[in-house]
């Protein structure tokens, strides 16, 4: 019985220590600082929808591809693609390069998300600094501080189709590519 006893224990020791192991090794997501979901929507799908937002603003945070790739359905779609960004998971992966290689401290928090149906709006704030290169201009350690919205449709836990609104003209004027 001792043996047995002391055999549970040091599996429920293991498996404790296993479990804090495989917790920590997760990224925290970002959270949004305002959740609103639409009161008839099931917990469980609130928690799914917003799971992809989550995960895909941390990527913008962290620049992790694993991220993008855990957010975005394989056939993902850009429905506010920018010119020159290529279509699909590609796009933002070459965006979220660019962007890390101009603001390498660059940081995405989630202002407001709301849920309804099988949509996500996140509206984000994206901060840091200008340390880095951006279009040939070198960054001098310039304040970055500006917004942006997207519009997600998500199917299957997954953001399948994104249309988005980013305050370009005040980064650029931020960095000092455009004049103010």
């Amino acid at each position: 019985m001792r043996s047995l006893i002391t055999g549970l224990l040091a599996a429920a020791v293991t498996a404790t220590v296993l479990g804090q192991q495989a917790v920590a090794a997760e990224p925290t997501l970002v959270t949004p600082k305002v959740l609103i979901a639409d009161p008839g929507a099931k917990p469980e799908q609130v928690q799914a929808q917003t799971l992809a937002a989550r995960r895909y603003a941390t990527f913008w945070s962290s620049g992790d591809p694993a991220l993008a790739r855990l957010a975005l359905a394989p056939d993902f779609m850009d429905r506010a693609l920018p010119p020159g960004r290529a279509q699909g998971i590609a796009g933002p992966l070459a965006a979220s390069t660019a962007f890390h290689a101009a603001v390498p401290d660059l940081n995405c928090e989630v202002q407001q998300m709301i849920v309804s149906g099988d949509r996500v709006v996140s509206f984000l704030r994206f901060t840091g600094h200008f340390t880095g290169t951006f279009n040939g201009v070198k960054g001098q350690g310039q304040a970055v501080n500006f917004i942006a919205t997207d519009i997600y449709r998500i199917a299957d836990g997954r953001i399948a189709e994104n249309w988005h609104l980013e305050d370009n003209l005040t980064f650029l004027q931020q960095i000092g590519v455009i004049a103010p």
